[in-house]
């Protein structure tokens, strides 16, 4: 485990790069009242995970289920059907060709969207994602297209494609000039944060929220400070093959990871989401980079205790457990407790 306190806790940094991006949102309610309205909208669990909170040495754990959200598996179906429920409602869906990049359940999100609202999509993967997920893209209505080696690859490709298609670029990450739709999609992840603040019975000391991009992390971030103020510990884990985050933090600039495909695919993304990267280098305290081995260790133990996932969906609780030799430089003292998300099921 490589753990980096960040230096720019609550005052933000002043990276050139995102001088003109914005703040995630924390209008939770505007996302709200407008998933209630999905026929299939239900809040997700939040578990009391002792076993695990033994385990971890903490006192309490609570683990925010997303593994049956809206019937997609992952928290991300809060996501780009989110941002394409938006459209609809202002007339701009129907007849649409929404194009992305995926390397998990974000695709799922823009098929499913699309379909609901009469819209076509279009689905870039890179070579390395499995078989069996472009076979549940297809199964969502998703024309899929296999493009280049990591993530960035098939983005790029995603992107060319709008612009020559005339297609609707949707796409989890933001960079410069690309920050409308990703920051809508962003706010659609309050929703599972809402509904965690909502639901435990104390303000947690320390929240693990893994990251791939960063939207994730960023969104429940915001909206964690803006509930509890500097009360909870935000540690932002990422693999060690793609520190995007970390690697950023740390040069003080914007910077593209290189590493090895990741076990923890979903989250094998090797460049920040720039909105993200701004939020979470003013709301997170620790960036944490865990190894191959301490991922899957992680998910075996949530499956163990009956929360199976993949070493992507239990990368909080992987690094809540293999922080014991690290519990005093996380300020993981005897009465901590402890709030991770389980932001996806086990792949099919």
């Amino acid at each position: 485990m490589d753990i980096l306190h960040n230096p720019f806790r609550a005052a933000g940094t002043d990276m050139p790069d995102l001088q003109d991006v914005p703040w995630p949102s924390v209008d939770a309610r505007a996302a709200q009242a407008l998933v209630a309205r999905c026929p299939v909208a239900g809040e997700t669990p939040l578990v009391d995970a002792e076993a695990l909170a033994v385990e971890a040495g903490v006192t309490s754990l609570w683990v925010k289920d997303e593994r049956g959200r809206m019937g997609l598996g992952s928290f991300k179906a809060l996501g780009a059907a989110y941002v394409v429920a938006c459209d609809a409602e202002r007339g701009q869906a129907r007849g649409r060709t929404y194009v992305t990049a995926s390397a998990g359940n974000h695709g799922m999100s823009v098929a499913a969207g699309a379909a609901a609202f009469g819209a076509q999509s279009v689905v870039y993967i890179a070579q390395s994602v499995p078989q069996s997920f472009a076979a549940r893209l297809e199964k969502q209505g998703a024309r899929v297209l296999r493009e280049g080696e990591t993530y960035e690859d098939s983005m790029a490709a995603a992107a060319r494609a709008a612009d020559d298609n005339g297609w609707v670029l949707l796409s989890d990450s933001s960079w410069p000039g690309y920050f409308d739709r990703p920051h809508r999609l962003m706010e659609g992840y309050l929703i599972l944060m809402a509904e965690a603040i909502a639901r435990i019975p104390t303000v947690p000391s320390h929240i693990f929220l893994q990251a791939g991009v960063g939207g994730l992390a960023a969104s429940c971030a915001a909206l964690a400070r803006q509930a509890w103020g500097d009360a909870p510990r935000i540690v932002v884990v990422e693999p060690e093959a793609a520190a995007a985050l970390h690697g950023s933090v740390a040069a003080g600039r914007f910077t593209v990871s290189t590493g090895p495909v990741s076990d923890m695919g979903r989250l094998d993304c090797k460049a920040p989401s720039l909105i993200a990267l701004k939020g979470l280098a003013r709301d997170a305290d620790d960036f944490v980079l865990i190894s191959e081995g301490e991922g899957q260790a992680g998910a075996g133990a949530a499956m163990v205790q009956g929360l199976t996932s993949t070493p992507s969906g239990a990368t909080g609780i992987a690094a809540l457990l293999a922080a014991g030799p690290h519990r005093t430089a996380l300020g993981l003292g005897a009465h901590a407790t402890a709030l991770c998300i389980l932001s996806e099921g086990p792949e099919a």
